[in-house]
């Protein structure tokens, strides 16, 4: 009997060892792989070679997009899984690009997931599929999670620290649009106070996922994001202006 080879890419230690229990008493299948870092996720896919890869999209080191890139590039008969928290449709279809099959959000059944894993092993499942359980949460979406729909789409990836601070300081601008104008005075002290930080800390974090989010080249990420092209090729926002352009896209969408 073929066994299914299974890689478990995911920074959760309780859902790792859920996911490993489940599969363990599942005839024909195994788990031969498993990393919570991205960049040893490249590894582990080459050596282990696993028939099925379940992927978070937030890892430590190279993010899980990166990672699908790679399986897409390089192993391509490796067939995917992508899991996170994010529910809206534009992380959604950015995992589907990336070569995942299936996405499932958190929290993931166990259950859920083994029937994903069956059918891909069975060669059942033809193109992208969307869980139920994935559909009704759809429907409620927090602020937080807007704004990291919105980093995770234009490049920002989640495990550094600008990526907190960046969502915290616009969630500040669109309680207070005028905090925008007083950064150095009182946001960067207010975030910093919150994550038990300096505020020179703050900026720098904030600049650096800027850059970071920039420097991947995803202008038409960027674009769809925020309606127009704006700060193309070497050009770069300041950290208030970005706070205050993704702040005032926000406030425009409550009010539709």
């Amino acid at each position: 009997m073929k066994v299914t080879k299974i890689a478990v890419f995911e920074n959760n230690e309780e859902l790792v060892a859920d996911i490993k229990d489940r599969i363990s008493v599942a005839e024909g299948f195994e788990v031969c792989a498993e990393s919570a870092n991205g960049n040893a996720a490249l590894e582990l896919i080459m050596s282990a070679k696993p028939d099925v890869a379940i992927v978070d999209l937030v890892l430590m080191g190279l993010d899980g997009f990166g990672v699908l890139d790679f399986i897409k590039e390089n192993r391509p008969e490796c067939t995917t899984i992508a899991i996170g928290s994010f529910v809206d449709d534009k992380i959604i279809n950015e995992a589907i690009e990336h070569g995942a099959v299936y996405y499932l959000a958190k929290p993931v059944k166990s259950d859920t997931l083994m029937d994903r894993i069956r059918d891909l092993s069975s060669n059942k499942t033809v193109g992208y599929k969307v869980t139920a359980d994935l559909r009704d949460k759809r429907k409620v979406s927090s602020l937080d999670e807007k704004i990291s729909n919105i980093f995770i789409t234009i490049g920002i990836p989640p495990h550094i620290k600008g990526f907190a601070y960046l969502r915290e300081g616009i969630k500040m601008a669109v309680d207070e649009p005028g905090i925008i104008n007083r950064v150095t005075k009182e946001l960067y002290p207010s975030i910093g106070a919150r994550f038990n930080t300096t505020a020179s800390k703050v900026e720098r974090a904030i600049r650096h996922a800027i850059e970071v989010a920039w420097n991947r080249g995803r202008a038409d990420a960027i674009s769809s994001i925020f309606g127009a092209r704006v700060y193309i090729g070497s050009e770069r926002p300041t950290n208030s202006e970005f706070i205050a352009l993704v702040a005032d896209k926000l406030i425009l969408e409550s009010f539709k």
